[in-house]
């Protein structure tokens, strides 16, 4: 099942960034009294019951602002509720219903999305109570009065919005065929990388409609093998400020980064790596998954014989967090060494979902330590007593120790490295999990 996606919208200052960091359990959006603070969609995983979904925080929807930056909040804030599964509509007990909340209420009804009609700031239930039937007069469904920072009512609110989530009528693919994303700014390259791809000499399974997403999850075979790749090019919105059309694309990364197994980050090599490259990378590599950095439009660049490697330095420096990334160059125009991009698919997939008997894990185990002795503190010496595979995409470790206070951050990424130099893992993160041995 893929995760769902849940967008809070709303006009300024309402509570919308409150009301997700509650949810969220962290201080993530920018709280402030003043309307506009939140200038970007914020995302986080929420976990509630049975129910794993991703949150969008977006900037507030002041539909009749011409100001610049209240556009482009405007138009951040659409893209969130084109690709939502549900919409949490955040009102203000407060002020009432406003005109501001009547157009937003159109243009949600016009989205054909379901809609949770959140009344906030209800600190006093019975106070506030024959103000929220006011909000009857939207025409958007019953109001759920809440408080999002005393935390009161959100259990309501959240059955609701879950409610809505329906059942799962994306389409289900074999486990064994790799699903691939491409991802990154606008204007890299991806559309031709991928018409490439899919040019005319391969063939054409199947175009499925991604679960209520505007991306296209394109089946096709090569050489006998299927994959599926999921489209997220040409999915931006025209804007006159670049950095707001470089912050359209988050969202769409999101949503097509939890259904894949394997994400191509296209980079524009008359660029270079920029900051945005590296927090569409961060994503992908925050939810594990592999991960092939392919540098379009190779041809325009005045070469020498050191181009090549300070380029591939600079990318490795910014993105130092994922060292095990493969790495291609590339001309979408010319179709230079694109041939190679599925062979690298191939050997990257055949690594995430690689799994190793827990005989030969522990054997190369034993050798670590030996190598270098676990650290101590005051006395007290780390033990590794035993490591076990528990599942892949990404390949994940548990390894039981006496105290996990004694294991160092630095240790078990030499742990890691010993893992990748006897099994490699090339293009996937590895994760491993401490549990100390007396755990249930």
């Amino acid at each position: 099942m893929s995760k769902k996606m849940v967008a809070i919208v709303g006009r300024p200052n309402v509570g919308k960034s409150t009301l997700f960091n509650t949810l969220a359990g962290e201080r993530l959006a920018i709280v402030k009294d003043t309307p506009g603070v939140t200038r970007d969609r914020i995302y986080a995983d929420v976990e509630w019951l049975n129910w794993k979904f991703t949150l969008v925080d977006t900037g507030g929807i002041d539909t009749e602002a011409e100001d610049i930056i209240m556009r482009s909040m405007r138009e951040q804030a659409e893209i969130a509720i084109e690709t939502a599964d549900v919409i949490i509509f955040v009102t203000d007990v407060r002020s009432g219903v406003t005109a501001n909340d009547i157009q937003v209420a159109d243009m949600l009804r016009k989205s054909h999305k379901n809609v949770v009609l959140c009344v906030n700031k209800v600190d006093n239930y019975e106070k506030f109570e024959p103000y929220v039937y006011e909000f009857y007069n939207l025409g958007i469904g019953d109001p759920y009065p809440v408080s999002a920072s005393g935390k009161q009512g959100l259990g309501d609110l959240l059955e609701k919005v879950v409610e809505g989530f329906g059942e799962d009528t994306g389409e289900e693919y074999d486990e064994d065929i790799p699903r691939v994303a491409v991802i990154g700014k606008p204007n890299t390259g991806k559309s031709s990388i991928i018409n490439r791809l899919l040019g005319s000499d391969r063939l054409i399974v199947s175009d499925i409609a991604g679960t209520t997403r505007d991306a296209i999850d394109t089946r096709v075979k090569h050489n006998g093998t299927e994959y599926v790749f999921i489209d997220t090019a040409g999915l931006r919105r025209k804007s006159k400020i670049k950095d707001e059309i470089e912050r359209f694309s988050i969202i769409r990364t999101v949503a097509a980064v939890e259904r894949c197994d394997i994400a191509i980050l296209v980079i524009d090599a008359s660029e270079g790596i920029t900051e945005q490259d590296a927090k569409i990378a961060g994503i992908a590599h925050e939810r594990g998954k592999g991960m092939i950095i392919v540098v379009n439009k190779w041809d325009l660049i005045e070469k020498d014989t050191n181009t090549m490697n300070h380029m591939t330095k600079d990318i490795r420096k910014r993105l130092a967090y994922m060292p095990y990334a493969e790495m291609l160059y590339v001309s979408a125009l010319t179709g230079q060494r694109l041939n190679k991009l599925y062979d690298l698919i191939d050997m990257v997939y055949g690594y995430c979902a690689h799994r190793i008997q827990t005989g030969v894990l522990n054997e190369i185990l034993t050798e670590a330590v030996a190598e270098n002795e676990p650290p101590n503190d005051k006395g007290r010496r780390l033990r590794l007593f035993y490591m076990t595979q528990v599942s892949v995409k990404p390949p994940t470790f548990v390894l039981f120790v006496n105290d996990k206070e004694l294991a160092h951050f630095s240790y078990i990424r030499y742990i890691e490295n010993k893992l990748r130099e006897a099994f490699l893992f090339r293009g996937t993160p590895i994760r491993i999990l401490l549990r100390e041995r007396n755990d249930k």
